[in-house]
């Protein structure tokens, strides 16, 4: 077990599911958590479609967070299968189980997730987010009540992941949650995904984020290429959409709105990258792609069988 040299003291160490149905704040809580954007965020339901690792090391203790596509009950896709299947597995070995939830709002896809959290034999935490929009505060305590005789939650916790209130206390009774045990990773790793990922999914925000109503959900990003020059990195990536109409409204008429979606893009990667970029997009059809196992693995949707 990894000490600390002068004082002997334990490390602890432990990874934690961060589960929900869509839309409910799951990435939003994470960033915060880390001070960065590891996961990519929008108002649209079902932006998140991996599982994404993020690694907070303060002094003796090291918690991963495991940030996954809210669970839904519809699944008319593979894409959907997949995305409900990521979050399942997600929850396999973890050490602490964070249930999140909408404010007053507990839906159906709420009840579906509880169902599958309860029979978890790990501690659980509900957190309810979005708080600082409830109006009537008064209501929010019974609330709170009627949601502790559902279940023996190990803590609940209300809080506002956008402008980060209490997420300090439910970081604090993760930690307390967490086992004893050596760091999974170097004190001064954030996330487990490469820069290539994350350069791919920064690219799918801003094209959600470009796109609104018009959005073709199923769209994925590849990255064909990513070079080192000394002074730049020429990175040439890969839209994919399922139909040619597609195609044209990721476009844009006169390619203005794929240069948007470029320029917002090349900012965010040249944060991450601390260098200079110069990003090409191209938006190629793969017909049905969403639907198609081998399709879907090819651009990295792996957790498939």
């Amino acid at each position: 077990m990894k000490k600390n040299e002068d004082n002997e003291i334990p490390t602890f160490s432990g990874f934690v599911a961060i589960v929900g149905r869509p839309n409910v704040g799951k990435s939003t809580l994470l960033n915060h958590i880390l001070g960065q954007k590891v996961s990519i965020t929008s108002r649209k339901p079902q932006t998140t479609r991996h599982k994404i690792v993020g690694i907070k090391t303060v002094d003796n203790t090291q918690t991963i967070y495991v940030d996954t596509p809210g669970m839904h009950i519809q699944e008319p896709h593979m894409m959907n299968r997949y995305m409900n299947k990521t979050a399942r597995n997600a929850l396999k070995d973890v050490d602490v189980v964070v249930f999140m939830v909408d404010g007053l709002r507990w839906t159906e896809e709420d009840e579906m997730v509880f169902n599958l959290v309860s029979k978890i034999q790990r501690p659980i935490i509900l957190v309810v987010n979005k708080v600082d929009q409830i109006a009537e505060k008064e209501i929010l305590l019974p609330y709170l009540a009627s949601l502790a005789k559902k279940f023996n939650f190990e803590h609940i916790i209300p809080l506002s992941a956008r402008s980060g209130k209490n997420c300090e206390g439910l970081e604090q009774k993760i930690a307390r949650c967490l086992p004893e045990g050596p760091f999974y990773y170097p004190e001064d790793q954030m996330t487990d995904r490469s820069p290539r990922f994350r350069i791919a999914e920064i690219i799918r925000e801003k094209i959600i984020r470009a796109l609104g109503e018009e959005l073709p959900y199923t769209t994925s990003v590849e990255i064909e290429k990513m070079k080192e020059e000394p002074k730049v990195y020429i990175i040439s990536a890969i839209i994919w959409v399922e139909r040619v109409g597609q195609k044209a409204i990721v476009i844009g008429e006169g390619g203005k709105r794929l240069k948007d979606v470029g320029i917002r893009a090349r900012r965010d990667i040249e944060l991450l990258l601390n260098k200079q970029v110069h990003l090409k997009l191209w938006v190629k059809v793969k017909e049905n792609w969403s639907d198609d196992e081998r399709a879907l693995k090819s651009l990295g949707y792996t957790d498939l069988d």
